[in-house]
């Protein structure tokens, strides 16, 4: 966002909740996942689901972001500070190396770590679903150049067909 407010950048995907009354923005037709990122060999990469009662006495990695704008409050309900939350990250290939030396379980949104068969790492998703929306965000009155402009009108289109 501040690459975006200096003008450094045209265009950013964020993810909600943030907020966006300064940008123009279209809320994208997709969403990520919550889930728990984990080494292979722990007994909860067994399941299929994590529910919230499993995370209540494992170690965990949380996004700080996540943390700051209670997104798991009310997936949690009264139980947020009963979580054994040992770390934060900000970026979630850090928080997967301390995963992977077996540090904890972080919780993140699906698909931001390589899983390939050569991971010793996997994602499970969290149930009831907890998923989150993405948007992409322009600064109000932009004035864009040809290719930006076009790259907006297409993604308007697009999107407009697909709604």
């Amino acid at each position: 966002m501040e690459k975006l407010d200096k003008g450094l950048i045209d265009f950013g995907v964020l993810i909600e909740p943030t907020d966006i009354k300064k940008y123009g923005y279209i809320k994208l037709p997709c969403f990520d996942t919550w889930g728990l990122l984990m080494r292979k060999d722990s007994p909860l990469a067994k399941k299929d689901y994590i529910e919230p009662n499993e995370l209540m006495n494992i170690p965990l990695l949380c996004s700080r972001q996540a943390l700051a704008n209670n997104e798991f409050s009310t997936w949690f309900g009264n139980n947020t500070e009963k979580l054994n939350v040992v770390a934060t990250y900000n970026l979630i290939y850090n928080a997967s190396l301390y995963v992977e030396a077996g540090f904890g379980y972080a919780l993140t949104l699906d698909k931001l770590i390589n899983l390939t068969a050569d991971s010793n790492l996997c994602f499970k998703p969290i149930i009831p679903n907890l998923t989150t929306n993405l948007v992409i965000v322009w600064k109000k009155y932009q004035v864009f150049s040809k290719a930006s402009q076009e790259f907006l009108n297409e993604l308007q289109k697009e999107i407009s067909i697909k709604a």
